[in-house]
């Protein structure tokens, strides 16, 4: 019965990404808001999202939603929730969030009401006076926005961008769940060829890889609630024997990488192997001015960005000799990140679509030319 709700947040700009995401996956009654989207699952859809989204950054469950103007209504909100649902006598469930604009703006303060009415809550429930903790982390996470309670259990563990491939990185890499949602709108498919003039540590070919051969981007890595007595075992077992059959492993995607650094070409290649994807992704030392264009393929890149002014007029130089190298049209469309308002100028050409997205807590656009 699918009458668990479920959240995801995501990076804003990508909500649209997520939800098709999501509908692939069979969740239902999908309600999207700002940098998070909700949907009604089981305890298979647990799973299956925490392995196969993309560009979610993890997969909470909504607990309630209540007004909290007072500690008194905070306690009392979170004591009416049906904690006992998901969390045992010997679990671990500490408390984390954030509070934004509202009179309860203590986060320790709110941690520590939150936790003595869990405490109260579950008391009830098991006739026990004293929790050890000593089982499965459950992490209660709260959002305070606008004198409104949000309460959520964390099914994920380390977010959901730690695909467990990149142990290695340069020093401005763009997060994984980013990528992929780039990757998306840039419509990469089982016979795609791409390439990154600047490949910095592989992130765009390898989430282009998983993409085109269908490779869930969690299936590498271990998650929170597999440890919960909650949900049974085999669940986890059969959505992930589910996932590993549905990869397309006669994909002839492509990716090519380029970078002007040796160390980034060698991270390319450690982190594609480590991946799985080594098959389908190659790099080689070449700086953007030695970059020849194969006729068909598809540019994805994240050009550097310089704060100062010697580095950003490097940065405007720099894409100057992009415009001329990319030259990108129907054949050969170019997906470009940058927070640089006036990139257009210096690129020589006004980009046919733009989406502003964040990378980090840096605003950008997605400039994006395809015809």
């Amino acid at each position: 019965m699918k009458d668990i709700r479920l959240c995801c947040p995501c990076h804003f700009g990508l909500e649209s990404v997520l939800k098709y995401e999501l509908g692939k996956i069979g969740a239902e009654e999908i309600s999207v808001s700002d940098g998070k989207i909700s949907f009604s699952g089981d305890e298979a859809m647990i799973a299956r999202a925490n392995y196969r989204l993309a560009t979610a950054e993890r997969v909470l469950i909504e607990l309630g939603t209540f007004k909290a103007e007072t500690f008194e209504q905070l306690f009392q909100g979170v004591k009416a929730l049906p904690l006992e649902r998901f969390i045992s006598k010997h679990d671990a469930f500490p408390v984390k969030g954030h509070s934004l604009d509202s009179k309860l703006h203590s986060v320790p303060d709110c941690q520590k009401i939150i936790k003595k009415a869990a405490v109260e809550r579950l008391k009830s429930k098991y006739s026990v006076s004293w929790f050890e903790e000593t089982g499965a982390l459950h992490q209660l996470q709260f959002v305070l926005r606008k004198d409104i309670c949000s309460l959520y259990l964390d099914t994920t563990g380390a977010g959901l961008h730690k695909r467990g491939y990149r142990k290695n990185s340069n020093d401005a890499p763009i997060k994984e769940t980013l990528a992929a949602g780039i990757i998306d709108l840039a419509r990469v498919r089982s016979d795609t060829v791409l390439a990154d003039p600047m490949c910095g540590s592989g992130t765009f070919l390898i989430e282009a890889a998983y993409k085109a051969m269908n490779i869930a981007p969690g299936l590498r890595r271990r998650f929170s609630s597999e440890l919960w007595e909650q949900i049974d075992k085999s669940v986890w077992k059969q959505e992930k024997e589910q996932a590993l059959s549905d990869v397309k492993r006669e994909s002839a995607f492509k990716g090519l990488g380029f970078d002007i650094d040796d160390e980034c070409v060698s991270l390319t290649v450690n982190n594609a192997k480590a991946a799985g994807v080594i098959r389908h992704v190659q790099a080689e030392k070449r700086g953007i001015a030695q970059f020849e264009r194969i006729p068909g393929t598809t540019v994805v890149v994240n050009p550097p960005y310089g704060e100062r002014m010697l580095e950003l007029r490097q940065a405007e130089e720099l894409y100057k000799v992009m415009g001329e190298k990319l030259d990108p049209s129907r054949d050969n469309p170019c997906f470009i990140i940058s927070p640089h308002e006036d990139f257009e100028k210096f690129f020589g050409r006004r980009a046919d679509k733009k989406r502003k997205l964040y990378n980090g807590m840096i605003k950008c656009e997605l400039f994006m030319y395809f015809k």
